[in-house]
């Protein structure tokens, strides 16, 4: 069959163009092998990086058709059914199928399709993703785990530090300075091993600001992507218990934004905005500051007549207050 293949090419520090090749390809070949022919056959110049072409090694991680990706796992079949669903192609008639391959996001072009990942790599540096020192100074024996303390290695260990997570993040798209759900997902395979020595310095780093766990928008996209099904987001969400069971209300802001919500929503059934604020803002008046910064915004709501005045529980309370002790009593 003949397909178009739409390639974003782009020099370092300049403009984007689009590049069109066509081929006659296989509905089984991988982009990855598209990818070889247009560069063997049709276009020296055009640069994209691989090396297993077996999804092991991540190199040939790339967006394909708006969503990041392995070229040497993704077909151009898969590729066609998933455009056959679109509305625009439907409605082209007798359209040649296109396939669009562009950089990865959040990490600057280096050319075409090679990105450079200088920023992924010195954020999964800075979550210090390797057993502590001190944890390793055994003199006479190496550390033997159990097959349970093994096994919880090993959903983060299948990671191959591709970035399609990564490149998909909207929360470090907005902020630099969150370390991504790469390197997240790395710190907590940190947390669960037996053999560290350094939980508790962890999850201070991880618990920072916006740097760390906080800083996840939950929009799921990195568990969407990953082609390894590590999961960024269910270990972020993991790093996040283990830090609310260590600490209280009084610790942070963030800390306390979990969980008033939940004792607001277990007390009501929904969130009491008037409780919310002073509760998580101005941590109940201990915070002044944070009070101050919330002023403004209240005395808009009352001269608009959009403040609260009271709060009615919502119908079902009782349910909800159940489900939630449920939920905890599983944990």
């Amino acid at each position: 069959m003949e397909v178009l293949f739409k390639v974003i090419r782009q020099a370092q520090n300049s403009l984007p163009s689009v590049q069109t090749y066509r081929l006659e390809v296989e509905s089984g070949n991988t982009i990855l092998d598209c990818l070889n022919r247009i560069k063997w056959e049709q276009d020296g110049t055009l640069a994209f990086r691989k090396n297993c072409r077996n999804t092991i090694c991540g190199s040939c991680a790339m967006k394909i058709n708006g969503r990041s990706a392995l070229a040497c796992k993704e077909n151009v079949g898969s590729e066609i059914a998933f455009l056959e669903k679109s509305y625009e192609f439907n409605h082209q008639a007798n359209s040649i199928p296109e396939i669009t391959i562009a950089p990865l996001g959040n990490m600057p072009v280096l050319k075409d399709l090679v990105v450079d990942m200088s920023g992924f790599w010195n954020n999964l540096e800075a979550v210090t993703p390797y057993i502590s020192t001190a944890a390793r100074q055994v003199p006479e024996r190496e550390f033997l785990q159990t097959p349970e303390q093994r096994a919880k290695l090993d959903q983060t260990g299948n990671c191959i530090m591709c970035g399609a997570c990564y490149s998909e993040c909207n929360a470090k798209e907005v902020n630099p300075d969150f370390v991504g759900p790469h390197a997240l997902a790395k710190a907590y395979r940190m947390v669960a091993d037996s053999r560290d020595s350094d939980t508790e310095n962890r999850l201070e780093n991880y618990n920072e600001s916006t740097k760390g766990v906080w800083g996840c928008t939950r929009c799921y996209y990195c568990n969407t992507v990953c082609p390894m099904e590590v999961a960024p987001m269910d270990q972020i969400t993991k790093i996040k218990q283990e830090i609310l069971t260590r600490k209280t209300s009084d610790d942070s802001r963030s800390i306390r934004h979990r969980k008033v919500l939940i004792e607001l929503v277990k007390n009501g059934g929904w969130i009491d905005e008037r409780q919310f604020g002073l509760q998580v803002v101005g941590n109940s008046f201990k915070d002044l500051k944070g009070l101050l910064s919330i002023a403004p915004l209240g005395i808009r709501m009352m001269t608009k007549g959009k403040f609260p005045t009271s709060f009615e529980p919502s119908t079902g309370t009782q349910q909800v207050r159940a489900l939630i002790e449920s939920v905890k009593s599983g944990e």
